[in-house]
């Protein structure tokens, strides 16, 4: 718009000096024929009118020099915009910081990887049991695979931090646990410990993601599960993003995003997610709405949770019925395909870019649109009504 106003307005003003100089050259005709020719010649030769012709000539000149450049500058522009065209995600120059990948099939790798593709540098967090197997994966290469980004290069991980998010500093860890041999060779662990790292070495971080979760008891249902479970439960899955986000939030860049994982458990009975899981991702959806309020106003940090459809991760699987949530889902939601890890990792890009600059607080669906539906449409009770099906 600016190059084509531009090119308008250069000819506009070259108008006038052709239109004057077109009167001036008339003017001189008529002085022209009216004289004999060595007058005429003479005064041709002395009069204003060659002057006239020569400003005319140094000004058109000059004038189409311009209106060429501008003509040239609005066609570079025009095919600059149509090189960039569309909205693309870019988080080129940011940090995320990503707390609780432990291997290469969970929804907190595939955030990794489209954080990564769409150009931010990739910190990890992992569980301290699993930190020896996680990083010997990625140095033997067993993970190259999983690592390919659209582009066709490799997302890489610029540091590892052996992360136990259960704990917010040493003084909080029992004898037990720090005797424990999962925990040798491992140091500066906790939340707090880890906040103060990461700090040290990079000074900053603009995105923080929670893709952790944890609860012993979470076969049993809620009346069998104990008091120690369930606090166990909230502990590990609800309020280590409280504490995570306490402790890097004096180290996150204003504008910056954090963003956590949710269920449907929340808010809809799920018989089989049990040991006061249910209960944690109804307190980490409530606690994201106060961190919005919170870190919004504190460091202008955007906080958003993504409820998240079934997956075949390994953490899933420990529950036992994954395999059947999915197929559940499949039959059910309004949209009939096995959701994608992609797809949640494709969300979080998308919150933690300036393209959702005024997103917060909000629980985001990325299940295919299960949440939205009031009955299992695959009961026997059903089979007579008139259910859209697929057409292709």
């Amino acid at each position: 718009m600016a190059a084509t106003a531009a090119s308008s307005l250069q000819i506009t003003i070259a108008r006038p000096s052709i239109f004057s100089t077109k009167r001036i050259s008339s003017v001189c005709s008529i002085k022209f024929s009216a004289n004999t020719r060595k007058q005429s010649w003479n005064r041709l030769a002395s009069s204003s009118c060659v002057s006239s012709i020569q400003d005319f000539w140094r000004n058109f000149t000059s004038t189409s020099q311009k209106l060429e450049k501008v003509v040239t500058k609005a066609k570079s522009e025009a095919d600059e915009s149509k090189a960039a065209s569309g909205l693309p995600i870019d988080l080129k120059g940011k940090r995320a910081f990503i707390a609780g990948i432990a291997d290469d099939n969970g929804y907190g790798w595939a955030i990794a990887k489209s954080l990564a593709a769409a150009g931010a540098e990739i910190l990890v967090g992992t569980w301290v049991p699993a930190l020896n197997i996680f990083e010997t994966s990625l140095r033997r290469g067993k993970f190259d695979e999983s690592r390919i980004l659209p582009d066709g290069s490799l997302m890489e991980i610029t540091k590892v931090y052996p992360l136990d998010a259960v704990f917010d500093s040493l003084e909080d860890v029992p004898e037990d646990i720090k005797a424990n041999k999962r925990y040798a060779g491992s140091s500066k662990w906790t939340v707090s410990e880890v906040a103060e790292s990461v700090k040290e070495d990079f000074g900053s971080i603009d995105i923080l993601v929670h893709s952790l979760a944890n609860g012993p008891e979470v076969t049993k249902p809620l009346l069998e599960t104990s008091r120690k479970g369930y606090l166990a439960a909230i502990s590990a899955s609800s309020y280590s993003y409280v504490s995570l986000l306490k402790h890097f939030l004096p180290i996150m860049n204003p504008g910056g995003s954090s963003i956590s994982l949710t269920y449907i458990a929340s808010e809809r009975i799920i018989p089989g997610y049990g040991g006061g899981m249910s209960s944690a991702k109804a307190a980490l959806e409530s606690d994201t709405r106060v961190l919005a309020f919170e870190a919004g106003r504190k460091k202008k940090v955007r906080v958003n949770t993504i409820s998240a459809g079934p997956l075949r991760s390994r953490a899933a699987k420990a529950i036992g019925f994954i395999d059947m949530m999915i197929e559940y889902s499949i039959a059910n939601a309004p949209l009939q395909k096995e959701l994608s890890a992609d797809e949640v990792g494709n969300t979080a890009a998308f919150l933690a870019s300036p393209l959702a600059s005024a997103i917060t607080g909000a629980v985001l669906y990325v299940d295919n649109g299960l949440n939205a539906m009031g009955v299992g449409i695959d009961s026997p009770l059903f089979k007579d009504l008139n259910i859209p099906k697929n057409e292709g």
